[in-house]
């Protein structure tokens, strides 16, 4: 059995009969997925087979015996020229694609480092390298930084007084609002004592437990 190159990286875009019937491929760069197209092989006894067909609809007799005995011999053919146009197809690609001696992957010319050897996902460009890490680094301390600033806003919320997130009338978000954002519905948002950080019903002016003074 002989070997198959580019198994897993091609596109077969084949027509088996008609006017266009023929055999051309598409093989992928399996690093960026970028694709060359090999020539067009056109399949003569698929399009012949067509011709026939359409002048035997169109006059019958001698003619539709001589369709379908074509139409025969064109499936019959068909395979071996598959077969033969991908290898050529093969050739050609072997041009544009080089195949990575650590990962066994096909890729382009523009993911591949000449100087090593291999594709650029086992060797990567060392320029392109130190810029990723420092975008890398840039990102990871703007986030450190976010989050110190996100801790400092923190202190200033009011992480303690019960929220209502969906208004009981009209079922609108409300987003921790005291009236509906929708219908105007005062929404009945439990507080919490500062002093003593009992529950207190919405509109109580002192604390049932401490007595302190609410706002």
């Amino acid at each position: 059995m002989s070997e198959i190159q580019f198994g897993d990286n091609f596109s077969d875009h084949s027509v088996h009969s008609g006017p266009n019937a023929g055999f051309q491929f598409d093989f992928h760069c399996e690093r960026c997925r970028d694709a060359w197209r090999s020539d067009f092989v056109p399949y003569r006894s698929g399009q012949v087979s067509s011709w026939m067909g359409k002048a035997a609809g169109i006059l019958g007799g001698v003619l539709g015996h001589a369709s379908e005995a074509a139409g025969g011999l064109a499936e019959a053919g068909y395979g071996k020229a598959h077969d033969r146009a991908f290898a050529g197809a093969v050739e050609q690609a072997k041009q544009h694609f080089h195949r990575c001696a650590q990962c066994m992957q096909y890729v382009c010319d523009r993911c591949w480092g000449k100087e090593k050897g291999l594709c650029f996902n086992c060797a990567p460009d060392v320029e392109v390298a130190i810029e990723a890490a420092r975008a890398e680094g840039e990102r990871q301390a703007a986030a450190e930084r976010a989050t110190l600033e996100g801790a400092k806003r923190a202190g200033k919320r009011d992480v303690k007084r019960d929220r209502q997130l969906v208004c009981p009338k009209c079922s609108a978000e409300t987003h921790g609002a005291k009236f509906c954002p929708e219908c105007g519905e005062k929404l009945a948002v439990e507080t919490v004592c500062p002093k003593c950080s009992a529950t207190v019903a919405p509109g109580t002016k002192f604390c049932p437990e401490c007595g302190a003074k609410l706002a």
